[in-house]
């Protein structure tokens, strides 16, 4: 096998596009664009969360004494 030329790479296309039609395939191109995206913003607001719990110091709490007058 030769593995995949560019003309089969267009049939292919275009038996997809015939198979979808190019209302469903762009349809479908945003979804899984806004996927991406709404990943990538996730990852993204993750990790300062888990820079700042590997930096900061834990925090002892404070013990008050009460004396009996």
């Amino acid at each position: 096998m030769e593995g995949l030329s560019i003309t089969k790479l267009l049939v292919i296309g275009a038996l997809i596009v015939l198979l979808f039609g190019t209302n469903k395939l762009r349809s479908l191109g945003g979804d899984l664009g806004a996927a991406i995206k709404g990943f990538k913003k996730a990852m993204n607001s993750d990790e300062p969360t888990a820079q700042k719990t590997q930096t900061e110091e834990p925090v002892a709490p404070q013990v008050t004494e009460h004396h009996k007058d």
